[in-house]
């Protein structure tokens, strides 16, 4: 089973374009991660491709199953985007290959912090996942269909609010406050 072709496929079949940049990112003892870069109009879009090559399994499992299981890919949008050196292919890679390194299960409403800026001078130090436009691709039976989940990023004091009061409050703020969270120069939600 081609899982990454077959997750390619729908990516670029979800947007309407034939091909799209990608660039790929490796680490010790994984299997390459592409991070696609799809524009779209004053938007762009980076898919990870990669992450959803195994399914993600609860450490605490005896056994891992090799085809069972959810498996997930990111996808991050931003209004205008930043530039190719910024850092964010990296961080992308390193947040989609964590169920492999560190045996988490990538789920909406999961925070993922890296502790840095997740691309150079960026405000956010953060990611909050959510539910994605982007349909799940079927596999195979018995495979999972490959979900996307939608990477937010967010600030520290953002991260703060949603270890407290949990997501959906954080997402409330941002509706009241009319923030648009594609914004790669927004400022954080007056919390």
């Amino acid at each position: 089973m081609d899982v990454i072709n077959t997750v390619r496929a729908g990516v670029l079949g979800h947007f309407g374009v034939a091909s799209a940049d990608a660039a790929s990112v490796t680490f010790l003892g994984l299997e390459p991660i592409d991070i696609l870069r799809i524009p779209d109009g004053d938007l762009v879009h980076y898919v990870t491709l990669g992450g959803s090559r195994h399914p993600m399994t609860d450490p605490t499992a005896a056994l891992a199953d090799p085809v069972r299981g959810p498996r997930a890919e990111l996808a991050l949008t931003l209004r205008g985007g930043v530039g190719a050196g910024s850092g964010l292919t990296k961080t992308l890679a390193v947040l989609v290959a964590s169920p492999s390194v560190e045996g988490i299960v990538l789920q909406a409403d999961a925070l993922l912090d890296m502790g840095e800026p997740i691309w150079g001078g960026a405000p956010f130090t953060a990611v909050l996942l959510g539910e994605s436009d982007i349909p799940a691709v079927e596999l195979p039976e018995p495979a999972e269909p490959v979900r996307f989940l939608a990477a937010t990023p967010i600030t520290a004091t953002e991260a703060a609010w949603v270890r407290i009061r949990g997501a959906a409050a954080l997402r409330d703020a941002w509706t009241e406050a009319k923030i648009d969270v594609r914004d790669a120069d927004r400022g954080a939600a007056s919390l």
